[in-house]
């Protein structure tokens, strides 16, 4: 464990919330997109993403430390980028260019309440994360002082 130990999980944390919220934004962007993807000659409405995370592990370093019983974790990293297959909703809409024979429309399985509720989750971890950043560069400040 290096003295900048703190700081790189700190920041692996900072970097996965980012992108969090932004594929968060980018599905509330495409809350009413009925044309994402053309598919077999016909378009699909846009599907919903999600942000895939694990332990940033497979370092020698971390199979040392888990030897030595110093369980001291690596960060996190983005390990895929996945689509939602949540079925996707039909509105009643017989004035929409992309209405069946029967004037449904095919509307992206978005939920905005969900979007919301996981970008608060993403901004209260980014927000933690600046906080643990800070009071580690705190901590390395002071002793840097201590040298005086």
């Amino acid at each position: 464990m290096t003295i900048f130990h703190g700081l790189n999980n700190s920041a692996s944390a900072l970097t996965t919330q980012r992108l969090r919220m932004d594929v968060i934004s980018s599905n509330m962007a495409n809350v009413d997109t009925t044309r994402g993807e053309y598919v077999d000659g016909k378009w699909e409405p846009y599907k919903r993403k999600m942000v895939v995370t694990q332990a940033n592990e497979g370092q020698f370093t971390n199979f040392l430390s888990k030897a030595m019983n110093n369980n001291v974790g690596n960060g996190v990293k983005v390990t895929k980028i996945e689509e939602d297959n949540t079925p996707t909703k039909l509105v009643f809409n017989p004035e929409h260019p992309d209405a069946n024979e029967d004037g449904y429309v095919e509307m992206p399985n978005v939920d905005p309440l969900k979007e919301m509720v996981d970008l608060i989750s993403a901004t209260r971890s980014y927000e933690a994360n600046v906080t643990v950043f800070n009071a580690s560069k705190g901590l390395l400040m002071k002793s840097l002082e201590i040298g005086k």
